[in-house]
């Protein structure tokens, strides 16, 4: 009996109308890919993506030159100068350079800093033509935490609770 149902079902091609109604129900459901350069998934906003400098609300960078992020960093890529401002003789840092080649994106810069001014942002988009463009200054950390400003507290505000 179970002979003649394995034949029955090979000469009606059981398995064929089967896979082409699966087909066709597939065909009407909505699409679930997103077109990516128009089109951007969601992040967490514990994303660990390009790193910023962040300044106060005043226009003052917050960094205090502690190096606490220069000394927890496991891969060595936080490169800080230090030296007493003119006006008030506190420190603030002459030099802050970040080697993006080295950072292996742990955190550990963010978590160490006391006044949360070195952040990894929400941007993954940086990708470069020359391995110089990864060199990252203190103008250039400035320049992105300017840019991602808004985003980057926003992300801060909501995670503030859990850490």
């Amino acid at each position: 009996m179970a002979f003649i149902d394995r034949w029955a079902r090979a000469l009606l091609l059981g398995e064929i109308a089967c896979g082409m109604a699966s087909t066709l129900r597939a065909m009407f459901k909505p699409k679930v890919t997103i077109n990516y350069p128009h089109e951007k998934g969601p992040l967490s906003p514990r994303f660990r993506g390009e790193h910023a400098l962040r300044r106060y609300p005043s226009g003052e960078e917050r960094c205090i030159a502690c190096k606490l992020c220069e000394a927890v960093c496991p891969a060595m890529a936080i490169t800080i100068e230090v030296a007493p401002r003119e006006s008030d003789g506190s420190r603030r840092t002459t030099r802050y350079d970040l080697d993006m080649t080295k950072c292996i994106f742990c955190g550990l810069c963010q978590e160490a800093c006391p006044v949360d001014a070195i952040v990894e942002g929400p941007n993954f988009e940086y990708s470069t033509e020359t391995r110089e463009e990864l060199y990252y200054n203190k103008e250039k950390l400035l320049a992105n935490g300017d840019r991602w400003e808004a985003r980057i507290a926003a992300n801060l505000a909501e995670v503030a609770p859990y850490r």
